[in-house]
């Protein structure tokens, strides 16, 4: 198989494909953006990879919303590969800096070479099943917890007026966990890149909101992507939010729900590793493949990489690197 030229393409999506992808979106997210298109030999295009570049002290760091999009059914790993090694030198053409960590909706098959990778994956439900179906793959002790809040009195809605609310809580959430949180400007351009593809939905009982969801969909998936609980919320009140959020896409006729985000063999007793769980007893599976980080500039990816271990200690990537020895190699 030959490799894959990268090229630029013109944007050209459709709700069958993910959200994040939409030039709505990008613009929302990204000082500039665009999509890459995989080129073969004939000209045809065989996949394309969305892209946004934001302009930070004097870096363009270029972030991927979404993984390679492939436009043909026998796409391979290898063509992929090699497309995305060679979308590393376009990307340099046109100034880039240094590519980022994806984000955490975005699950690679592989990576180019030269990239700093690290295993990840997402946790996703298959819509495409009877409702029935979904509420029996659910874990007998997380169907026990959404009874006990539905007898309760917890119920569950879309709350497009709560924008400010839902940030506070969300926010307040990050922050008690020690995780860096958007402002509430880009919080809202967030939304609005969503347009009519993003939900709010909260759970509230007697009036007050127990937890709070952000959700994004579109045909092919619907992504949970930011949540927030007060501190006594009513026992299941977030995992009945959730239950409801994956019957109303299934209403919708979406094909999927990815609940966003699963590192790979967290530590035994660690917050990511009850994360996990609590996707996993939903019934969902768990699909693997890697985040990664790219310099195409070394000096001012240097930058990048010193600002991040300063405010943060490090990004995603050099905190899960380690486990890559372990995993199998990408092709």
């Amino acid at each position: 198989m030959n490799t894959l030229s990268a090229a630029p393409v013109p944007i050209n999506w459709h709700p069958g494909l993910s959200i994040f992808a939409s030039e709505p979106f990008l613009r929302a997210v990204g000082d500039e953006y665009g999509w890459i298109g995989g080129i073969d030999d004939a000209g045809e295009c065989r996949c394309v990879l969305p892209y946004t570049i934001v302009h930070k002290v004097g870096v363009r760091m270029v972030r991927f919303r979404v993984e390679t999009i492939p436009l043909r059914d026998n796409f391979s790993l290898a063509e992929e590969k090699g497309f995305l090694t060679n979308a590393m030198e376009y990307l340099r053409t046109i100034g880039g800096d240094v590519v980022i960590p994806a984000s955490t909706n975005t699950v690679f098959h592989t990576y180019p070479e030269g990239a700093m990778a690290a295993p990840y994956g997402s946790y996703f439900l298959d819509l495409q099943q009877a409702q029935e179906t979904l509420w029996r793959q659910i874990n007998y002790t997380t169907r026990k917890n959404i009874n006990t809040a539905v007898r309760h009195g917890v119920t569950v809605r879309t709350a497009p007026e709560c924008v400010n609310s839902a940030y506070e809580l969300i926010a307040e959430t990050f922050r008690l966990s020690k995780l860096p949180f958007m402002s509430s400007d880009a919080f809202s351009r967030f939304l609005e890149g969503l347009g009519e593809y993003g939900r709010i939905m909260v759970a509230e009982h007697e009036g007050k909101a127990q937890s709070y969801a952000v959700l994004a969909f579109s045909s092919y998936c619907a992504y949970g992507i930011y949540a927030g609980n007060i501190e006594t919320q009513q026992p299941g009140a977030n995992k009945l939010l959730y239950w409801e959020a994956i019957r109303h896409f299934h209403g919708l006729g979406v094909r999927k729900f990815d609940f966003v985000g699963a590192r790979i063999n967290p530590a035994h007793g660690s917050k990511q590793e009850g994360i996990n769980l609590l996707k996993k007893h939903f019934g969902a599976t768990l699909k693997q493949g890697y985040m990664w980080k790219y310099a195409l500039r070394p000096l001012r990816s240097r930058v990048y990489s010193f600002g991040v271990k300063l405010l943060r200690g490090g990004d995603i990537v050099d905190a899960e690197h380690h486990k890559l020895a372990a995993t199998p190699a990408a092709a």
